[in-house]
């Protein structure tokens, strides 16, 4: 029989697979989509994943062997590697790009090069620099990045490879695995106790030992002992939990022969203590109607939008729809924009689906990721102890479905799901329609404020297209008010950041014992300090952007880079010490409200205050609880979440949104202002929401107010068409990058005269964007609109070459050319 060879995608920013020999001993072990160790380079060991096995021999190719299997099962499906290949395709990226950010951090091995000394028998001639070298290595194993710390300006390259050309070290590459089963203590009986008689003895035994004795008691009892129900064993931090023994007490146990203590291995997922699962919320009629529609549409269409209004029980509906697909033995993928609404949507779906339900997101630690992808592929083998159900953020869409039936894109509209850096630059939404196709499962896509290229595919028959246009407990939408501040300014009527109009009706809230929101989208103290003297603004010295004030730290913070220094006593250009901060962010308004609102329990929602998952649960528990009165925060809370008793919310600078310089600014505004409208009035009462302007005139206010989706987007739709933008037409971004800024400038003009040979694409550009230099890097944009009749795989094979040959000139190699994809 032949040899069998298998072809391999590594982890690495590259376009092709390989192909390595299968060694015979490991034929039977490989199969597609497991893991093996291959050399890669000259001494490189790379985990890489297994893509197909062939026994053609590839020509004219000398071919390395594999080194080992690191899987018993295949950690990735064949459905996996397809959509893979999709992206790499589409987003104009490498396969090895969507191998590192589909793997689970955990699952991706790396290798350390470790140098010993070693002593053939031979005397070699060496410097004084390879005999320093040597002598540091030593008899002691140590790394190269050791050895580089350790010699610092002494370590050389070149002398390491002179040593290896003259066998007096060796190099060797071995595989560390980032992931480790979380293991726990736990005791058991000692098996000398056979039975209840000598159990009793021992405790008779200590009698004078009555700490001792007590906690055998108690372990007895905890674990049932001799009983028929029995446990064989139980946790050391559950036994000893609210007990008051200490862990001296069991060791002397442990030294006595009467139990030992052991390590199990126990899983970082998070179970539910109790499996009591609660019934389906019955549908109202107008959710029901929504229901068979969506079902009806799903005959004909294998994508349906539902557009309902904020409050309108989207997410009933979806657990019904997800509730149908199980029963059918499938899985169903819940896709949401952020973390931040999985909190309250977790509890509901476990609650109906008990352990079916997984989580996965960026907050989780790569243990826990791996553990969760693991218990995805279960469900192929072993469905009862497999996940049906994943709720997540946009990574989900590469976890391991074997039978997945439903996809659900929740607020699909949400630019979270386009991943901005590094590629794939995919967006979740647009590859859970591809995922959906590819499984041949459905794809229902929802928001109160559908994208504009969604609906448009909606409305042209490309989507079925289902609308539900009433509140789930028929209470009417909020009131929209307008507040002029320029003119409240001028009158001197605003109480620090708060119109008088807002300013009444949190105070009306705060009296009857109701929530207020506030949403203002800079977090931080103050967005830039200033010299009231000379105007200098401290700037960043690795971006193009002004520092940020963060009153809690007293130090001014790039946002970009994460550079901070402390906020300075006087001026650096003048020596003034009028310093003093200039507009306002989330910091500074819970700062402001305290003393107008003293007897209010205030919070603030933003990413100072919720890096983690359990402060993020925290907060959203607080506003259920009612023990927030006053809700501060940035985009976070205009993400579908649901709070009872919140009646008045707050846009406390509506001019930022309104006159932001991009095509899609008024779909953006108009998204953003009508979603954080939607946390007001949800449940009892009719809700009110303040919009704060300095131009009430605006037209699209008007729109806002009367909550007319529909006119803004014809509107938009007339723009977009004359002025050639999607949907209409595709959009391409391609940024250049360099620390040099004349190289960047001539990259980006050599570029633009490549892509220029094409006619019949638009060029826009090249130039430097609003924030044009950040962690030293300059950068220039350009931007490439063409018709969609023009054949996209052979466009984007242009432009691919375009940049290639933009690289291969002098001067150019270290030019960094990103190509984003329908970029956000």
């Amino acid at each position: 029989m032949s040899d069998l060879y298998a072809e391999v995608i590594l982890p690495l920013p590259l376009h092709d697979a390989f192909t390595y020999k299968v060694p015979g001993h490991l034929e039977s072990d490989i199969a597609e989509g497991k893991r093996v160790v291959v050399q890669f380079g000259q001494k490189k060991l790379y985990s890489a994943l297994v893509t197909a096995l062939s026994r053609k021999k590839p020509e004219n190719i000398d071919v390395k062997k594999i080194h080992e299997v690191l899987d018993e099962q295949p950690v990735v499906l064949s459905e996996n590697i397809k959509l893979w290949r999709w992206i790499a395709k589409y987003y104009c990226c490498t396969l090895g790009d969507v191998f590192k950010a589909a793997l689970p951090g955990g699952l991706k091995l790396e290798s350390k090069s470790k140098v010993f000394a070693v002593d053939d028998g031979t005397e070699a001639e060496l410097t004084e620099k390879e005999q320093m070298l040597l002598q540091q290595i030593g008899s002691e194993n140590s790394t190269v990045d050791e050895l580089q710390r350790k010699l610092r300006n002494d370590f050389s390259y070149p002398v390491l490879k002179s040593l290896f050309k003259k066998n007096c070290i060796q190099i060797e590459e071995k595989i560390n695995a980032r992931y480790k089963a979380k293991t726990e203590t736990f005791v058991k009986l000692h098996p000398e106790i056979e039975n209840k008689k000598i159990l009793n003895n021992k405790l008779n035994d200590l009698q004078r030992a009555k700490k001792q004795q007590a906690l055998l008691l108690h372990f007895c009892k905890k674990i049932n002992a001799f009983e028929k129900d029995v446990l064989l064993s139980v946790s050391k931090k559950e036994l000893l939990d609210g007990t008051g023994f200490t862990p001296a007490v069991l060791k002397e146990l442990a030294k006595k022969k009467l139990v030992i203590q052991f390590q199990k291995q126990v899983s970082r997922i998070e179970e539910e203590t109790e499996n009591s699962q609660v019934s389906i919320n019955l549908l109202n009629k107008h959710q029901e109607k929504a229901l068979t529609e969506i079902q009806a549409s799903f005959e004909k269409k294998q994508v349906t939008l539902i557009h309902g209004i904020t409050a309108s029980g989207k997410t009933e509906i979806y657990i019904h729809l997800i509730d149908e697909i199980l029963k059918s033995g499938k899985q169903a993928l819940y896709l949401v924009p952020e973390i931040a609404l999985t909190t309250q949507i977790v509890r509901r779906l476990k609650n109906v689906f008990g352990k079916k339900v997984g989580i996965y997101h960026s907050k989780l630690s790569s243990q826990e990721r791996v553990e969760i992808w693991d218990k995805v592929l279960q469900f192929q083998t072993k469905p009862e102890n497999g996940y049906q159900v994943i709720l997540g953020a946009r990574s989900a869409i590469f976890m391991p479905f074997s039978k997945l039936g439903l996809v659900i894109v929740d607020e699909e509209h949400e630019n979270s799901f386009k991943q901005f850096d590094p590629a794939p630059r995919y967006n979740a939404r647009d590859m859970a329609v591809i995922l959906g196709l590819q499984n041949n499962a459905k794809v229902l896509l929802g928001s109160a404020t559908p994208s504009f290229e969604t609906y448009y595919n909606a409305i042209n028959g490309k989507y079925g297209l289902v609308n539900l246009k009433k509140r789930h407990t028929n209470v009417e939408l909020p009131e929209t008010l307008v507040a002029d501040v320029k003119r409240a300014y001028k009158r001197k009527q605003m109480h620090s950041v708060l119109s008088p109009e807002l300013y009444e009706l949190m105070q009306g809230a705060a009296e009857k014992n109701e929530q207020s929101i506030l949403f203002q989208n800079r977090r931080g103290y103050s967005p830039f300090v200033e010299c009231f003297t000379c105007g200098w603004i401290p700037k960043c010295k690795n971006c193009d952007v002004s520092l940020t004030y963060h009153k809690y730290k007293k130090r001014l913070t790039c946002h970009y880079c994460g550079y901070s220094q402390q906020m300075p006593d006087s001026c650096d250009n003048c020596g003034s010490n009028e310093i003093k901060t200039r507009g306002f962010g989330t910091e500074k308004i819970e700062d402001e409200l305290k003393p107008l609102f003293p007897n209010a329990s205030l919070a603030r929602m933003d990413l100072d205050t919720a890096r983690s998952k359990t402060a993020l649960e925290k907060i959203i528990q607080n506003l259920e609880s009612r023990k927030t009165d006053i809700l501060i925060g940035t985009q976070m809370v205009t993400k579908g979440l649901d709070f009872e008793h919140v009646s008045v919310v707050g846009i406390l600078n509506a001019d930022n949104l309104l006159n932001f310089p991009d095509f899609r600014a008024h779909e953006r505004a108009f998204q953003l202002i009508l979603q954080v409208s939607g946390r007001a009035g949800r449940k009892n009462n009719r809700g009110k929401v303040v919009i704060q302007t300095s131009q009430p005139e605006h037209p699209l206010l008007n729109l806002i107010i009367s909550q007319d989706y529909t006119s803004v987007f014809k509107a938009q739709m007339e723009e977009r068409k004359l002025f050639r933008y999607p949907p209409f037409f595709r959009l391409i971004k391609i940024v250049v990058k360099h620390k040099n800024q004349q190289t960047v400038d001539r990259a980006a003009i050599q570029l633009k005269q490549f892509l220029g040979r094409n006619n019949k694409l638009i060029l826009l550009g090249p130039e430097y964007p609003l924030v044009s230099r950040i962690q030293l890097w300059y950068q220039k944009e350009i931007w490439i609109k063409f018709d969609k009749s023009l054949h996209l795989d052979n466009t984007k094979d242009f432009i691919i070459d375009c940049v290639s040959r933009t690289k291969h000139l002098p001067d150019n190699s270290n030019c960094i050319i990103n190509i984003d994809v329908d970029p956000m």
